[in-house]
């Protein structure tokens, strides 16, 4: 029988379906391509990312493509005129692909390089603006954000239909890192010219972001420019969460009041206030297209005078604001240990604060502050800001420490904002490992906020909560108890047991509980702020899912671990739906799934968590990266569980190097580890080096916490067992006696 060679290899044949015809277009994430489909004989779109070759790591490829599945179905699902229909999705050759209809027009950016003016008609900025709205209140309606509207994502065809391109696709492309890239600051880089305040300040983002995105491009088709046209990509990142944009018709003369309007509201930096949803904006354009141009006017003076809040914030603190504008204004505060929120970087007003008599400082009382220089200092402010949102507390500090002594030069010691600056110091010195300082400062806002707020302001609970969570810091959880107890039940009076700020106290309450060992006390705490905030912001919400890992620390701490592991995965679950699989709090939740299986004796599946867990730090955080180091230290503990002390003592002592080397000798992580290398040695039975370790490692606790703390006593307990194991039982005893003591006298005192 004659052979029949294997047909040859088709690279334009993708997945034996779609026949690649012509190269449509090329960008950073792959190509797209005419294509037709050989089943049923029509002519689709084919986007292919670009291929996943061997420099990928293989558990990014896993997660990348159980992600391009999760978002190629949520876009197939969508059925509007205004959206793009996926026909298909999978992988061929290493790539991953969508077969999408094929569009007979050009995407919005096109249009304005095409355009004369490089801008559009008013008719046609309208138009386009009603269809992209319904388009995405449809979507809206399903649950679904777009997250990557810009103008290279809106079509329009010849017939006049506009469509809303890459749902949930386009994001793919920055997860491969050809879109765009993470600096060292952790900032997307790609396309900022269109991203929300909220996308850039990592908070939850839902249907609202799309809607500033909107309106940067609807600034954009009708200006010409986008609403922050600078060449920096961090200036535009700035520009977003803290300037005022140009109105547009200041650019657009032309332009109707209304539109005018409605753009500006849609670049609002606060999500409240926008309009509530797309539903609403269709709304609004389709009634300004047909009222007259006079109504118009009258209409937009008559809202510019009323405030825009949403009624749920009435009541509510107004947010983190660089600057006070008005007598009475609530300066920068937002108890922050939680879930901590960008400014709104709104320009002050040069108006004075009323002081108390006898407060005012000779200095304040003969300078005026110009505008410009009120100006500076809330640049600066909001730069301190950006900062320690970055986690570069360091800097922060140094910023807000200058802004602090400025203001108060300018005007004042007690003037609201010297102390929204001097809370801020405190606030990085709590994060920068010097909670004593950090306390002295909330001190002191918090009794001048007092005298000249009065002590149930939402400014001075602020300041007293803060100092709550430092006295916790120091350990000393009773005297933080009573402050909690104090600010909870001020809160509850003045603003609501159901207000995000009582809650957000209340959690605080029930994790300082736990730690004074009233541990039924804290899980039912727990357990109700969980309940109030599900109700509240949403199961989903990062304060809620922050309140249930409380939750599951508590379980742990009652010994009922399987509760507390159920608990952690659904955490670590709802985390990575709504904040992605390598956020850090997701990675977090993680993390304690493995601790509770280790406690619950599967050490072999801990193993395997502990595995991918590295993986995906290193490959986010790399392999220094402290939560790294935790994760193999959690992989050398359960080697040890499983017995192979080789691996484990190897592992631990590699973990122990680079902690020694990063944090230092004495780092209680650092101290941590060079006890699990000692707990290998005695597991080999090499006791005689394991007890040189233990006595080091006693030795830098008793430094450090001081000889009475309870890590210490553990130390020398160690030190004791393994004198017992070398036959030195007289020494092992006398150290026993000691600790005894010493536990004996710190349970007196």
């Amino acid at each position: 029988m004659p052979h029949t060679p294997p047909a040859a290899h088709d690279p334009r044949l993708v997945q034996g379906r779609y026949r690649l015809l012509d190269l449509i277009g090329r960008g950073g994430m792959g190509e797209v391509w005419q294509a037709r489909d050989e089943s049923l004989g029509r002519r689709v779109a084919v986007k292919r990312l670009k291929p996943l070759g061997p420099s990928h790591d293989q558990s990014f490829i896993r997660v990348l493509r159980e992600r391009f599945r999760r978002e190629a179905r949520v876009a197939a699902a969508l059925q509007h005129r205004g959206i793009t229909v996926v026909h298909d999705f999978g992988e061929s050759d290493g790539s991953l692909f969508v077969a999408m209809e094929l569009l007979d027009g050009r995407d919005l950016g096109r249009l304005l390089k095409d355009h004369e003016e490089h801008r559009l008609p008013i008719a046609e900025v309208e138009e386009i603006a009603e269809q992209t709205a319904k388009a995405l209140a449809y979507a809206h309606a399903q649950g679904i954000v777009h997250r990557d509207l810009k103008p290279a994502n809106i079509m329009r065809l010849t017939d006049g239909t506009v469509k809303i391109c890459d749902f949930g696709i386009a994001r793919l492309g920055h997860d491969i890192g050809f879109t765009s890239r993470l600096t060292g600051t952790g900032i997307a880089m790609g396309t900022p010219h269109y991203m929300s305040p909220e996308q850039i300040g990592g908070s939850e983002v839902d249907q609202r972001s799309d809607l500033y995105s909107l309106g940067c491009v609807l600034y954009e088709i009708a200006t010409g420019v986008p609403p922050f046209d600078l060449d920096d990509a961090w200036a535009v990142l700035v520009g977003h969460r803290d300037t005022p944009p140009r109105p547009p018709r200041s650019l657009r003369p032309d332009m109707p009041e209304y539109l005018d309007r409605l753009i500006l509201d849609l670049l609002a930096k606060q999500p409240e206030h926008r309009p509530h949803d797309a539903a609403e904006l269709s709304h609004r354009i389709r009634v300004g297209r047909t009222m007259p141009a006079s109504v118009q006017s009258a209409e937009d003076e008559s809202a510019s005078d009323a405030p825009r809040l949403p009624s749920w914030a009435r009541g509510m603190t107004a947010g983190h604001q660089a600057m006070s504008t008005e007598p009475g204004a609530t300066p920068p505060d937002d108890t922050r240990e939680i879930s901590r929120q960008w400014t709104s970087g709104q320009t002050p007003h040069p108006v004075r604060q009323p002081v108390p008599a006898g407060r005012q400082s000779a200095t304040a009382e003969h300078l005026t502050p110009s505008p410009e220089a009120l100006t500076t200092l809330t640049g600066r402010h909001n730069a301190g800001l950006s900062l320690g949102r970055l986690g570069r507390w360091a800097e922060a500090g140094e910023v807000h420490r200058a802004v602090a002594a400025e203001r108060e030069h300018l005007l004042g010691p007690d003037h609201p904002d010297t102390l929204a600056s001097r809370y801020e110091v405190a606030f990085t010195l709590s994060r920068t490992g010097r909670p004593a300082d950090a306390l002295i400062e909330h001190t002191h806002v918090a009794r001048s906020r007092e005298q000249l707020l009065g002590p149930d302001h939402p400014d001075t609970l602020a300041a007293r909560q803060e100092m709550a969570y430092v006295l916790g810091q120091l350990g000393r959880h009773f005297e933080a108890h009573e402050v909690y107890t104090s600010v909870l039940a001020a809160r509850e009076r003045t603003m609501g047991s159901d207000h995000p700020d009582t809650l957000r106290c209340r959690h605080n309450l029930a994790f300082n509980l736990s730690r004074l060992g009233r541990l039924e006390d804290s899980y039912r705490m727990a357990c109700d702020v969980a309940a109030a905030r599900a109700r509240v912001l949403g199961p989903a919400h990062p304060d809620t899912l922050v309140t249930r890992y409380e939750v599951a620390y508590a379980l742990g701490q009652l010994g009922r671990w399987p509760e507390a592991l159920q608990t952690y995965r659904e955490v670590a679950e709802a985390r990575a739906q709504a904040l992605g699989s390598d956020h850090p709090d997701t990675l977090g939740a993680r993390y304690e799934v493995g601790i509770s299986l280790g406690r619950l004796g599967r050490s072999t599946e801990a193993l395997q968590l502990y595995r991918d867990l590295i993986d995906d730090r290193t490959r986010v955080h790399g392999p220094a990266h402290p939560e790294t180091l935790r994760a193999r230290h959690g992989l050398g503990v359960n080697l040890g569980r499983l017995g192979r002390w080789e691996e484990a003592l190897a592992e631990s002592r590699d973990v122990y190097a680079i902690r020694e080397s990063a944090l230092g000798p004495d780092h209680p992580d650092t101290l941590v580890s060079r006890r699990e290398v000692a707990v290998g040695l005695g597991w080999l039975g090499r006791w005689a080096d394991a007890l040189t370790e233990y006595r080091r490692v006693a030795a830098a606790r008793e430094r450090v916490l001081g000889a009475d703390h309870p890590d210490t006593l553990a130390s020398r307990n160690d030190e004791a067992h393994c004198l017992e194991q070398l036959g030195r039982g007289e020494e092992a005893v006398e150290l026993y006696r000691q600790v005894a003591a010493l536990r004996r006298q710190g349970h007196s005192a």
